[in-house]
């Protein structure tokens, strides 16, 4: 299976968000790619102006578009967006959160709400995105796909889950934030759960962005990758926007799981 790993920047602009898609997409299916994963917050970069403003529902134009992209080129397209979630009162403020969708068009279609906010190093994500609740797998071509998103790859339990529902590549959408120990951290957490879940892990980053953006903000720092059921690096991007293109054998996972049966 070939397998494409869009790392873009995002901006404030859904059209221009979208076109970067298009153009992407594009490059992929031109490989012979068979599925294309952008990163977290396709629809709109974070720290770019609200979020709840121009969120969609996840059947809404950014994702018809999306799936209309998808028959076009006959690739399957994995990418992250917002939709409207519920209100809540924060310091006597009423809050419009939203979801953090993973959405999947083409070949086959699935939504997932990201479980695990990004409520760490002085940030709270919660405050204004609401948690999921639901696990996502879906299947494409026979093979058995996982979703996470982001902050969700700090927690193990969750791929080892959805390694047992049968995921056998799990996909993992991201705008990783920039700092101190990182880029270190982002490494070793998608080895470990490619390891600890037996399981393929194709981690699509935002591309580090070069204009002016709130430095406690989640806005990428690229180094998107894919790692094998071993834990193995089988191709990273740098910091700057990218395309890989990937060829996997889904059939490894089931070898590494008969000699390393750990889940």
């Amino acid at each position: 299976m070939r397998i494409a790993v869009a790392q873009i920047t995002s901006g404030a602009d859904k059209a221009e968000n979208l076109q970067l898609v298009a153009d992407y997409a594009r490059r992929a299916a031109e490989q012979k790619a068979q599925l294309v994963v952008f990163p977290e917050a396709t629809m709109q970069g974070f720290g770019t102006g609200r979020l709840d403003t121009q969120a969609e529902p996840a059947h809404g134009p950014f994702a018809k578009e999306v799936e209309a992209l998808a028959q076009e080129l006959g690739i399957t397209i994995v990418l992250g967006m917002f939709s409207p979630a519920d209100q809540v009162e924060r310091e006597d403020k009423t809050i419009h959160r939203i979801d953090n969708l993973a959405i999947v068009r083409g070949e086959a279609t699935a939504e997932y709400r990201k479980i695990h906010t990004y409520d760490a190093f002085g940030y709270r994500e919660s405050d204004t995105v609401r948690p999921g609740e639901q696990l996502c797998t879906f299947e494409l071509f026979d093979v058995t796909f996982g979703i996470a998103v982001c902050f969700d790859i700090r927690y193990p339990e969750q791929f080892r889950q959805l390694a047992r529902d049968g995921a056998e590549v799990i996909l993992v959408p991201a705008s990783w934030n920039d700092g101190e120990d990182k880029l270190r951290q982002w490494r070793l957490l998608s080895s470990a759960r490619a390891l600890d879940s037996t399981a393929f892990v194709v981690a699509c980053g935002q591309a580090k962005p070069q204009d002016d953006r709130p430095k406690d903000a989640p806005t990428g720092i690229g180094y998107s990758r894919v790692l094998d059921p071993t834990g193995a690096v089988l191709a990273e991007a740098g910091a700057d926007p990218e395309l890989l293109v990937v060829d996997i054998d889904p059939e490894q996972v089931a070898k590494v799981r008969k000699t390393l049966p750990v889940l």
